[in-house]
């Protein structure tokens, strides 16, 4: 581990610190009652419970499935029609519309319908997740498609490159950076649609234990659940960004 890997980590850890030093400082100086704001060790004492009981990570394992079938659906849909959006001007005047559009309703708006079409079961929550990080990957994958270079292809062309090998050997390489872009932005969208879902009609998940938080008044429990939603979040995030410094290595060649 590097020198700067070990700053970072140290930085870290001393914000974090710093983090809980205030909010300690806030409940104490406030005098708030825990069912307003629990002080951080109200906050670690139940998550220490809910591990131990095993129901943590129960509820973790459902957001989690819906979070990475909702991904790779909705990146999947969304750089196979933004190919197509790119290479297609009659497409793009047809759908960009209708595409724009879906974006104008929220969400949480279109995610009751879903449960009542498709029951409240995996299925609805994975649609949520799909339809919340569509937008994002497809924008970047007709952005980076399209900022391949001109004279690039023309050269591919003069090699009588069929149109797989343009797509393979020139296109995907060039516009990996932004696809990856759009994959990051995805994956952390996907957890809130993962939310969005469970919040609608659910009986686990963590989105239903912040409901069931809510409904009981138990702000820690809730503390606890944003704070899983957050590493969920951050994993995701750090997954791809690892896997993008793997496949753009040759970048920097």
């Amino acid at each position: 581990m590097g020198r700067k890997q070990l700053t970072r980590i140290g930085l870290t850890l001393i914000s974090f610190g710093v983090f809980l030093a205030v909010w300690q400082a806030v409940v104490h100086l406030g005098g708030y009652p825990a069912f307003i704001l629990p002080p951080p060790q109200a906050v670690a004492q139940r998550l220490v419970s809910l591990v131990a009981s095993g129901t943590l990570w129960r509820h973790v394992q459902v957001t989690l499935k819906e979070i990475l079938a909702g991904l790779a659906l909705g990146a999947v849909s969304a750089t196979v029609l933004g190919y197509l959006l790119a290479h297609s001007p009659v497409a793009e005047r047809l759908l960009t519309p209708y595409i724009v559009a879906s974006q104008s309703v929220p969400t949480v708006a279109i995610a009751p319908l879903l449960v009542i079409w498709f029951g409240t079961g995996l299925l609805s929550k994975v649609l949520v997740c799909a339809l919340i990080v569509f937008f994002p990957i497809l924008v970047n994958t007709v952005v980076g498609l399209r900022s391949v270079s001109q004279n690039l292809r023309d050269l591919m062309r003069t090699l009588q490159a069929n149109r797989w090998q343009m797509l393979w050997m020139l296109e995907v390489p060039a516009a990996l950076p932004t696809l990856l872009a759009g994959l990051k932005v995805g994956a952390t969208l996907a957890v809130i649609g993962a939310v969005v879902g469970e919040f609608v009609a659910s009986d686990r998940g963590v989105g239903y234990l912040l409901k069931q938080g809510q409904q009981l008044y138990d702000t820690p429990l809730i503390f606890v659940g944003i704070g899983t939603l957050v590493v969920m979040a951050q994993a995701l995030y750090g997954i791809v960004a690892l896997a993008e410094r793997g496949l753009l290595r040759w970048q920097k060649h």
